[in-house]
């Protein structure tokens, strides 16, 4: 127990709480809000903090709070929609930070830690086993093809920290998925890693092909692929996409799984056509829809 104890102590300085603030006309505002709450992870000393874009996407200010209380302003560093990762910097310099966990040793049935914000200086804990390296596929036109599922639950708000317990970080807590032996998703801390010169230098990833964005959420059901929405405005509402409808191909590809769907989706480019085949009611239907960039979107 004072092992745990120690690891949790020697954690807890490169620990955040992040509270941000949203213009109400942004388009993330729609579904997420205009008030969050997210933790991070200080991975750098000249004060970069990594989270999930989620809780930082279309921030007007955010206020950081250390583990000690200091409080700092923050602004977006980088952002990378594709993983779900987050950049915020911070003034200042020499800060207390992680280090990653190498790729290899993170192996199902090692230990890990989670350390999340529950406001402001306060923190929470818990502890388990990771359990599998499946990949996700998100509603919301997101997929990881691997990713860290754990035992434990997530203890406070998304964006905490997911260490070994040699204290490196192994991954950013993502989302509660609620599946029995496997409550928590992070995202592994290599997909942060593998472009962290890029994101520091451009705010994003240059050298991976932009993602074409549609503007549609989908479910799965019954091996098919339905639409459960679409965005105001968006490509897919503009093209004449509808809630109800069942998406059967893209391009010549038939679609029966979300994880099909978006990898045909992404072979294209943004602003390329992309067409699909949908059945509506009894009716099956070809339309075109020429894919957007989601970063542009998120920062109109």
């Amino acid at each position: 127990m004072n092992g745990h104890l120690g690891l949790i102590h020697s954690l807890l300085p490169a620990t955040v709480d992040l509270r941000v603030s949203v213009p109400g006309d942004h388009p993330s505002a729609r579904n997420l809000g205009t008030e969050r709450s997210g933790s991070g992870t200080i991975v750098d000393r000249a004060g970069y903090i990594l989270t999930v874009h989620y809780v930082v996407v279309g921030a007007q200010s955010i206020v950081v709070t250390a583990a000690d209380g200091e409080q700092y302003p923050g602004e977006i560093a980088a952002d990378d929609q594709e993983s779900g990762l987050a950049l915020v910097k911070i003034p200042g310099g020499d800060f207390p930070f992680l280090h990653p966990a190498p790729p290899q040793s993170v192996e199902i049935g090692a230990p890990a830690l989670i350390v999340a914000s529950n406001g402001e200086a306060q923190r929470r804990t818990s502890g388990g086993y990771v359990t599998s390296f499946e990949g996700y596929d998100g509603h919301w036109e997101y997929m990881l093809e691997r990713s860290i599922r754990v035992t434990a639950p997530n203890p406070g708000f998304g964006g905490g920290t997911l260490a070994d317990f040699s204290g490196r970080l192994m991954g950013v807590v993502s989302l509660n998925l609620g599946d029995i032996g496997k409550p928590t998703l992070a995202i592994p801390i290599e997909m942060y890693s593998k472009y962290e010169a890029e994101l520091k230098q451009f705010g994003r990833v240059k050298s991976r092909p932009t993602r074409p964005w549609l503007g549609l959420y989908s479910q799965p059901m019954g091996g098919h692929v339905v639409v459960a929405g679409v965005v105001p405005g968006g490509p897919a509402e503009k093209s004449g996409l509808k809630e109800g409808d069942i998406i059967l191909k893209v391009e010549t590809q038939e679609i029966r799984s979300r994880a099909e769907l978006y990898r045909e989706m992404w072979k294209k480019k943004p602003g390329e056509r992309i067409s699909l085949r949908i059945l509506r009611e009894d009716e099956s239907l070809d339309l075109a829809v020429v894919g957007a960039d989601r970063r542009s979107h998120l920062r109109s």
